[in-house]
C-alpha cells in the first residue's frame, strides 16, 4: 500500500448524493480472478457510452479534470453493496482521496485498508470546495495528511480536517491490515510458543 503523506493534483467535483458501489464499480467487473483492469470499470456507465467510447460530458473525461487525484463527492458516497472492488478500481484509476460530508461505513473502511484517504467536512465547506474545483483554474489541491490540511493551490486557502489517529498512522505509513498485524509478529510467535508449551496436545 502506498503511504499517504503529501499529495498534490487535480480534484474533480462529483457531488451527486447516494452514489452506490454499483455506480462506482458495476457488477460485470466483479468476475475476474484478480484485481487487474478494474480502473476501466470505475463509473463505467458514466465514463463511456453504450459503444464503449468515452463520454465527453463526464467530468473525468474533460481535459481540465483528466488524471484527477481527488474527488469531491456528495453525501453517503459508497453506499450499497460492500464490494471492495469499488475501492480497488478507484485506486487503480489514480484516486488518492475522497472529500465529502459522509461515506458509507463499509466503503469507508475499505478505503482506509487500501490507501484511499476519506476526508469528512461540513456541508458548507464541501459545497464551497465543489464550487472551487468546478473551475479549471481552481481545481488543484494539496492534501497534507500529517498536517491534516487541504490547500487550494489557486489562492492558498487551507482547510483543516480531523481523522482518527490509528487511521492516519496506517495511511501515513502505508500499512494495510496484514502489515499492521505483522508489526506484532514477535509477540504473536511468543504467544504461540507459550501456548504450545502449555498445551502440547494442541498441535
Amino acid at each position: 500500500m502506498h503511504p499517504f503523506t503529501q499529495v498534490s493534483g487535480r480534484a474533480a467535483p462529483f457531488a451527486a448524493p447516494n452514489v452506490d458501489t454499483d455506480v462506482i464499480m458495476p457488477k460485470q467487473f466483479l468476475k475476474g480472478v484478480d484485481r487487474k483492469g478494474l480502473d476501466r470499470g470505475v463509473f463505467h456507465a458514466l465514463r463511456f457510452d453504450p459503444s464503449g467510447r468515452p463520454n465527453a460530458d463526464f467530468i473525468l473525461n474533460k481535459d481540465a479534470w483528466t488524471g484527477a487525484r481527488f474527488l469531491v463527492v456528495g453525501p453517503n458516497f459508497g453506499c450499497g453493496s460492500s464490494r471492495e472492488h469499488a475501492v480497488w478500481g478507484l485506486s487503480q484509476l489514480g484516486i488518492r482521496a475522497l472529500i465529502g460530508t459522509s461515506f458509507a461505513g463499509i466503503f469507508n473502511d475499505n478505503c482506509q485498508r487500501n490507501g484511499v484517504l476519506t476526508v469528512t467536512l461540513p456541508p458548507s465547506v464541501v459545497d464551497d470546495l465543489v464550487a472551487r474545483v468546478s473551475r479549471p483554474d481552481g481545481n488543484r489541491l494539496t492534501i497534507d495528511l500529517p498536517a491534516q490540511t487541504i490547500r487550494v493551490e489557486a489562492d492558498g486557502l487551507a482547510i483543516p480536517f480531523a481523522i482518527e489517529p490509528l487511521r492516519k498512522d496506517a495511511l501515513v505509513r502505508g500499512l494495510d491490515a496484514v502489515s499492521t498485524t505483522l508489526q506484532h509478529a514477535d509477540d504473536i510467535r511468543g504467544f504461540e510458543a507459550r501456548h504450545y508449551a502449555a498445551n502440547p496436545w494442541f498441535r
